[in-house]
């Protein structure tokens, strides 16, 4: 079975970390959101992946190569960028004689029973229960528990059950007809090509859909919900066990990711702090925040924070959110 991963999204809600790395790169739990994705379709079995880039797709594209060289990949562009039904719709010629497909969005981490949907024998979505429907593709279900509906951010919602970013679709023609339907109708929802109203003309042709729900679902598109992402993700027992060398005049608060080669001094890390590679740390105390690689800090007091790359910090107590390859200097200039 082919994944397809559509990653040609701006993420112009996490800037200006965007401005430097497309959103599915952006460190959470101390790896890429994309890994979450990749690293569990390749333990499911899943070898051939089709990836819809776009923006900063030359990074994703290095990305791949560099940390999964023994996949199968194909990249398809997509440009103007129109939803995530055109997205789709670009691969058609690289699925259009498989069987079925498997389709994750590229900037959302879910925990499912991902065996249970790749072998469903009828196509199938990940759903969750929402307290914001009106946000989010909805489904409605029939009493058999097949969908009946699907609307694209409704404004009077009849279900809370949210499409999550999952979908394992067993009849491609049908797929493909319909999102031909759509963009040969110019059919768009808030301007953009839906794969929801997609699959909702497939219900309409007689397609039978059912849903599975998924155990979590951690949205990663705004500073505030990736933080608390990592926190959660980092309170898994792989992080609570890690043991890390012991840093000069320094408290580690488990749970922590650290990075190889970081340099930790007189400082008091954690909990719930991820940090990237070659990191230097220096009199600083750091909760709750996720700090990028080659960064150096200084006489910081930082939580619920994130730090790109490349960035300087020295003297501030604060919480911030800064993109790669900046430098900030709070420390007196007299000393």
């Amino acid at each position: 079975m082919k994944a397809i991963i559509p990653v040609a999204g701006v993420g112009s809600t996490l800037r200006p970390h965007t401005h430097t790395q497309p959103k599915a790169l952006v460190p959470v739990a101390g790896k890429a959101i994309l890994s979450y994705i990749m690293d569990d379709l390749i333990a499911a079995g899943i070898r051939d992946f089709i990836l819809v880039i776009g923006y900063l797709g030359d990074k994703i594209e290095t990305y791949i190569s560099e940390t999964y060289p023994d996949i199968q990949v194909t990249y398809v562009i997509q440009e103007p960028r129109e939803g995530l039904g055109q997205a789709i719709w670009l691969t058609r010629e690289h699925i259009q004689n498989d069987s079925e497909v498997l389709i994750v969005l590229g900037d959302t981490i879910v925990t499912l029973d991902l065996q249970t949907l790749l072998a469903s024998p009828i196509s199938m979505l990940g759903v969750k229960k929402v307290d914001t429907p009106w946000s989010f593709g909805i489904t409605e279900l029939d009493n058999q528990g097949t969908i009946k509906k699907l609307v694209e951010k409704p404004k009077i919602p009849k279900s809370n059950f949210a499409l999550v970013g999952i979908y394992k679709i067993t009849d491609i023609p049908a797929l493909l007809a319909a999102l031909q339907y759509i963009i040969d109708n110019q059919l768009k929802t808030q301007n953009e090509y839906h794969l929801t109203d997609a699959l909702m003309k497939m219900v309409e042709d007689g397609a039978k859909i059912t849903t599975i729900q998924v155990n979590n679902w951690y949205d990663c598109g705004r500073k505030e919900t990736l933080l608390e992402a990592n926190s959660i993700l980092m309170n898994r027992a792989e992080f609570k066990r890690k043991d890390y060398p012991e840093f000069t005049e320094s408290i580690i608060i488990q749970p922590v990711s650290i990075g190889k080669n970081c340099n930790i001094v007189s400082s008091i890390i954690g909990p719930n702090v991820a940090i990237g590679e070659n990191t230097v740390i220096r009199s600083s105390v750091i909760q709750n925040s996720i700090i990028g690689s080659f960064s150096a800090l200084e006489n910081t007091l930082l939580h619920h924070s994130i730090i790109g790359n490349d960035s300087s910090l020295k003297g501030l107590t604060q919480s911030l959110n800064i993109g790669d390859n900046t430098e900030i200097n709070f420390s007196d200039s007299s000393k």
